[in-house]
């Protein structure tokens, strides 16, 4: 089944424009997710919308998006009020103006999607502003209204499409220098820089996404695992870094490869699609994990 758009719409450049479709490029539904359980009963919990004052349940129909202009007085909007509030920007990208990518903060960047044409009339203008992006290295600005909210994006061709990032607002980005004025000027010595710059060089590789694992994610899986099987897990032993007493001896045993990082992402089970078997002497003496609930669904 094919990934529904999250906006459809018109790609625009001067008199050029083209139906296209934009979807989320990123995606969150590998993640554990949790019910919440009554611990007692063994049962979901089901959360209910209710009256701030009366405690009653509100019903779908009966909800309405209020802005607080005072205190505890609300200026109440209708959905079809707030689909009213017509922006070019709600149905068509037009691009503003085109920028060198190396200008763009990287502070700024939010959420990137994929924008593909609609359809078959679409493609060849669609692939004209793309090769024109490409040929000239340049990144696209534009505004698009997506769930109620305009959004700045920056558009970069990516493959036979575009990729189109989400940008905050100059607002939305706290201001550094009440961060980094603290921050006492420190002279670092030649020779400590050219031992940290030698331990740098050292470790220089090629970002690959594909070396990294969401380590905490597999031990969350590992641990359902565990449980399900009647199992208990031991708490890892955790050893925590402390601030270096002796900066220098640090950075030559560091640029002699001592300490280098020995964590392992936790064990694959054996036998395909099996559970990963307790030593013996482990076996013996854990104890069984509490009997689970079981969970029934609300009529």
């Amino acid at each position: 089944m094919a990934p529904r758009p999250n906006w459809k719409g018109f790609l625009k450049l001067s008199l050029v424009s083209c139906g296209v479709a934009m979807y989320p490029a990123t995606s969150t539904s590998q993640r554990i997710r949790f019910n919440i359980i009554n611990k007692t009963t063994g049962n979901r919990i089901r959360n209910e919308v209710v009256d701030a004052e009366t405690g009653d349940p509100v019903e779908s129909e009966d909800r309405v998006k209020g802005y607080e202009v005072e205190k505890g007085e609300y200026v109440l909007l209708e959905d079809d009020e707030l689909d009213n509030v017509a922006l070019e920007s709600t149905h068509t990208i037009d691009i503003d103006e085109f920028v060198p990518m190396e200008d763009v903060d990287r502070i700024y960047l939010d959420e990137s999607y994929y924008i593909v044409p609609q359809d078959d009339v679409a493609q060849e203008a669609f692939a004209v502003i793309r090769e024109a992006m490409r040929k000239e290295d340049l990144a696209g600005l534009a505004r698009v209204v997506v769930y109620r909210r305009e959004r700045l994006l920056l558009l970069r061709p990516r493959g036979k499409g575009l990729l189109a990032t989400t940008l905050r607002y100059k607002n939305e980005v706290r201001d550094e220098n009440a961060y980094f004025d603290d921050i006492p000027s420190t002279k670092v010595p030649a020779d400590m820089l050219k031992l940290a710059t030698h331990i740098l060089e050292s470790k220089k590789g090629k970002f690959d996404p594909a070396k990294f694992e969401d380590r905490y994610e597999t031990a969350l899986k590992e641990l359902v695992k565990a449980k399900a099987a009647g199992r208990t897990i031991q708490a890892p032993s955790e050893s925590r870094p402390s601030n270096v007493v002796n900066l220098m001896d640090a950075l030559r045993r560091s640029a002699k490869g001592e300490g280098k990082s020995e964590s392992k992402a936790p064990a694959k089970s054996a036998a395909k699609g099996g559970r990963r078997k307790a030593p013996a002497a482990r076996k013996a003496s854990a104890k069984r994990a509490p009997a689970r609930h079981k969970v029934r669904k609300a009529s």
